[in-house]
């Protein structure tokens, strides 16, 4: 009987082990139905069609009603148009003297056709963190990306593969956001997804 319960009572711990271990489960950012958990800002139109987010018409965000610090978020985006520039925002909130201006935060480059390409970290304006890599990605074709954000610790992946690695801390938390950067260009997305992690 004894030797049962220390067999139970090692299972149970194991068990338990495993539990404290495990890493959170990934959040879904979008619905694939509708625009419920975003809000727009600025003058790009946004909808959904056959799952995909999509925004296109001129310069504006998307932004998520959740809100992350230290996070693990992925997706899969395709741009395509004439100028095609676009980003996927972290720890990003809305300027609070222009809500419709460039989001206050990080953003993953998503542009084919400049030298701070997609797998850039930009922050307002500026390009920071340089890819290792060249350019991976091309317009009208879909692409994987991966952000990882610890402390100040940033890392991107673009279709598994490690691109960018920079350490940054002026920005600690905030919505994710997508952007639309000028007429005549799409940007869509699906599978977007997010969970937190702790350093």
């Amino acid at each position: 009987m004894k030797r049962s319960l220390s067999i139970l009572a090692l299972i149970i711990l194991i068990s338990f082990a495993g539990t404290l271990n495990a890493k959170p489960k990934w959040i879904s950012l979008f619905n694939g139905k509708d625009l419920k958990g975003w809000f727009v800002r600025g003058n790009a139109t946004w909808s959904v069609l056959d799952g995909i987010l999509v925004g296109e018409g001129g310069m504006g965000h998307i932004y998520s009603d959740a809100t992350c610090t230290d996070f693990e978020a992925k997706g899969l985006f395709r741009i395509s148009g004439t100028n095609s520039n676009s980003g996927f925002y972290f720890r990003a909130n809305p300027p609070a003297n222009d809500p419709n201006g460039f989001p206050r935060g990080y953003e993953a480059q998503i542009c084919n056709s400049q030298e701070a390409y997609t797998g850039w970290l930009w922050k307002p304006g500026k390009p920071t963190g340089k890819p290792t890599t060249p350019l991976l990605t091309k317009d009208g074709e879909w692409f994987r990306y991966r952000i990882k954000a610890e402390g100040k610790h940033i890392q991107f992946w673009i279709n598994n593969k490690p691109v960018m690695s920079f350490d940054d801390e002026e920005y600690k938390s905030g919505h994710f956001a997508i952007q639309g950067h000028n007429p005549g260009m799409k940007i869509e997305a699906k599978k977007l997804y997010y969970r937190t992690v702790s350093k």
